[in-house]
């Protein structure tokens, strides 16, 4: 179970006071982004902190790299909140979330054999909190991943994210839609 840390261990400062922005790298194939924080100066905040944070796939361990001037937080938007700092408890249930990925690792891909997708399995994790899955696959964004997530689902395997890799690293969405290359998401 994930414990619970109070407001005040982060030192979260009154309402009203506008929070800082900090570069968090979270995942097992690095993804970096923005997070609200509270002043930096007030906070005990600091680079190598781990932090537990609510991505877009559920709660991830992520570490703090740098804290971003108010200058440079301008005008761009955070992706959520950090929830609080990490505990050693925290940390325990991430290295056994790695074990069961690891252990995994066969199975899915003798599935994704068996379901004759194009697609090569390269490392799996589990978000902190068990709710979610994240296959990455050797692939782009497309039909195979879409296929991959649909045929986890119908098999009762859990909620799945497939994240395609490049050798350049991981395939963003690109604006909206659904994600595919059909072209619902440029805008037409």
């Amino acid at each position: 179970m994930i414990s619970q840390a109070s407001h005040s261990e982060l030192d979260i400062p009154a309402e009203g006071a506008e929070p800082a922005q900090v570069l968090v790298r979270y995942g097992t194939i690095p993804q970096v982004a923005r997070y609200k924080m509270p002043e930096a100066e007030d906070a005990g905040i600091r680079r190598g902190l781990f932090v537990v944070v609510e991505t877009e796939r559920g709660q991830e361990l992520g570490e703090v790299l740098e804290i971003l001037s108010k200058s440079l937080a301008e005008h761009h938007d955070a992706s959520g909140c950090i929830i609080r700092a990490a505990t050693s408890g925290d940390r325990e249930l991430q290295r056994r979330r790695q074990a069961e990925a690891a252990a995994a690792f066969e199975q899915w891909e003798q599935r994704i054999s068996e379901w004759d997708l194009e697609l090569q399995l390269v490392d799996i994790e589990h978000t902190l909190d068990g709710s979610r899955t994240i296959l990455y696959v050797l692939n782009n964004r497309g039909a195979e991943t879409t296929r991959l997530a649909l045929l986890a689902a119908a098999g009762g395997l859990g909620i799945v994210n497939v994240q395609p890799v490049t050798a350049e690293g991981v395939v963003q969405e690109s604006g909206g839609g659904c994600g595919s290359s059909c072209g619902c998401g440029d805008g037409h």
